[in-house]
């Protein structure tokens, strides 16, 4: 697929919760991790962000949980940009169980970008949404 951004992982015992099967915040950990990796592998690094004096803030997150996953599964991560707006931007998630291709989970998060030191949204500097190409909001979310 043009523009996604994959990490595999094998899902560690301490990820599951009591009902057995992988607790919502280590999904929302993961999610965090991959938009990291991502955003790393197309330049735009933590010592960038610190240069520019920016950061990335969560404004919402939206998970849907379609089917359990368990430790020691290794699954697929798969993460893209839909959009970047003036001081914000769109980016979904997809959980996929490698061995079978089934998606466990589909996510989205909407991200603002800020000053660091006010702590306010600033416009996203041009060396930052130029790093990314966006893909459709629509690709088989």
């Amino acid at each position: 697929m043009p523009n996604v951004f994959s990490w595999r992982l094998i899902i560690p015992a301490d990820a599951n919760d009591d009902n057995g099967h992988v607790n919502n915040i280590a999904y929302v950990q993961w999610m965090q991790d991959v938009a990291i990796k991502h955003s790393d592998a197309q330049g735009c690094t933590k010592d960038l962000y610190a240069e520019l004096g920016t950061s990335w803030v969560v404004r919402s997150h939206l998970i849907e949980y379609l089917k359990p996953a368990f430790a020691g599964d290794e699954i697929e991560i798969q993460t893209w940009v839909c959009n970047m707006k003036r001081t914000r931007s769109l980016r979904r998630y997809r959980f996929l169980r490698c061995a079978d291709q089934t998606l466990l989970v589909r996510a989205e998060t909407d991200w603002v970008y800020v000053d660091t030191r006010s702590g306010k949204p600033r416009k996203i500097d041009n060396a930052v949404s130029g790093a990314f190409d966006l893909t459709a909001a629509e690709l088989s979310f």
